[in-house]
């Protein structure tokens, strides 16, 4: 540690030691397993369970929450870690369906803290390591982890799955993951493991992922080839190597990719089958209670409000689809607030023609992109333009909604989308107002190191 740094928090308190995590290395991501691991041997550091990783660009946060609901309608107690959070770090730990609280976190930090000596960790290296053995000693039947950014250097590829999913493969973070499929693809396939179930639920699969896969020896599972789905209007049914489950609900998750979601997961589950044996039953009840905030999230009153993570040109391309398939709504209110490393170009040209007036936004932390930069993207698209059509600039998220709900008429539609912390500082706004129903108080949306 620099000497000017401060030194580890003696309070107790974890946002002291989120803060605290934040000065411990000059970059906010520096990717590589060398640090992580040598860490995490000091700590002896291993999860006595079952794990399933899950990788990809987009429909990872989905593809674990599906497999968290339906793990534990069967019974078993899970740990799932994901990253972002949307409105509080305890969300990114959850144990046997609850978010950890603070005074079950903070000894874990401390650990890390006491074994890294002179390692110089990221803030999402740390945090990573500390819910891990979090994990490590909460008495778990199997853990669901979502990898944070690529694969194959990212510090929760340091736990070797017993059965790893990816999920779509599409172009985002160029800058460390590469600039075309092939190459995004074979970074994210390193969460496969030799000799072990290895889930891939993109239709199109890169051909580097199947090459890798296929080097390793590990048990390769393609949508179209080893799993499938098929739906009509009122259920789906799943089929798989041998397997099928007929007449299913479906997903209680919003969005069209969700059956796609939902068939990786469950083609995880049967590769899983004789050490998590998961009846029918409990597939259809978690199908019908998964809950997963800020993906294509609609909430209650009037107008419409949506709110989607959509932070990447596919993402949008998907939250273009889920709209259209919404109806009719006289006009549409766009709160758009992204990362400045984005192809911001191309996520307003797949929201297009959909959105009446956008109200663009300030995000905090030095990756984010003004709002002036956003607004020039919109221009630059001409999809803002024309006598009926507006850009607005506001400083926060929760200030452009409360904006957008004083111009919109009750049959309009507000549409809140882009980095996880716009729709954080919205849901934090919701919740302290009451509207979300949350019994948690709302914290502010923080560790924007890791935004996505």
């Amino acid at each position: 540690m620099n000497a000017a740094e401060p030194g580890p928090p003696r309070s107790g308190r974890l946002a002291d030691w989120l803060a605290y995590a934040e000065h411990l290395h000059p970059r906010v991501i520096a990717l590589g397993l060398e640090r992580v691991r040598a860490v995490a041997e000091r700590m002896q550091l291993a999860l006595p369970c079952p794990v399933i990783t899950v990788a990809g660009t987009n429909g990872k946060g989905s593809t674990c929450a599906l497999l968290e609901a339906i793990l534990g309608a069967a019974g078993f107690r899970v740990g799932m870690y994901t990253s972002p959070h949307l409105v509080a770090f305890n969300e990114r730990a959850r144990v046997g369906g609850e978010p950890a609280s603070d005074a079950e976190l903070v000894p874990h930090f401390e650990a890390v803290e006491r074994a890294r000596g002179d390692i110089a960790l990221t803030w999402f290296e740390f945090t990573t390591l500390a819910v891990l053995r979090l994990f490590q000693h909460a008495r778990l039947n199997v853990a669901v982890l979502e990898v944070g950014l690529g694969g194959r250097l990212d510090a929760v590829n340091v736990i070797d799955a017993d059965c790893a999913i990816v999920t779509c493969v599409a172009l985002d973070h160029a800058e460390y993951l590469g600039t075309d499929r092939d190459t995004v693809g074979w970074e994210k396939a390193h969460v496969f493991r030799a000799g072990r179930p290895a889930i891939c639920s993109d239709p199109v699969p890169p051909r580097r992922l199947i090459e890798h896969a296929e080097a390793i020896g590990a048990d390769l599972w393609l949508f179209g080839r080893d799993f499938n789905y098929q739906g009509d209007r009122l259920q789906w049914s799943y089929a798989g190597r041998g397997l099928r489950r007929n007449a299913m609900a479906y997903p209680a998750l919003r969005g069209a990719n969700q059956l796609l979601n939902a068939a990786g997961a469950l083609a995880a589950l049967q590769a899983m089958r004789e050490r998590l044996p998961v009846p029918q039953q409990a597939v259809r009840s978690g199908l019908a209670t998964v809950e997963l905030p800020g993906r294509f999230q609609v909430l209650a009153g009037r107008p419409v409000v949506v709110l989607d993570v959509a932070h990447n040109p596919h993402a949008a391309a998907h939250l273009a689809r889920n709209l259209d398939s919404m109806g009719f709504f006289p006009c549409t209110y766009g709160v758009f607030g992204a990362m400045g490393d984005k192809d911001l170009d191309a996520i307003v040209a797949a929201l297009g023609e959909r959105i009446d007036h956008w109200l663009v936004v300030d995000l905090p932390g030095a990756r984010a992109a003004r709002a002036e930069t956003l607004a020039a993207a919109i221009e630059r698209a001409a999809c803002g333009t024309g006598p009926e059509r507006s850009i607005e600039k506001h400083r926060s998220p929760r200030e452009a909604l409360a904006a957008a709900r004083s111009r919109a008429g009750q049959d309009d539609r507000i549409v809140a989308f882009g980095s996880f912390l716009t729709v954080g500082d919205i849901l934090a706004a919701t919740r302290e107002a009451g509207e979300a129903g949350s019994d948690r108080p709302a914290a502010a949306a923080a560790g924007a190191s890791d935004a996505r």
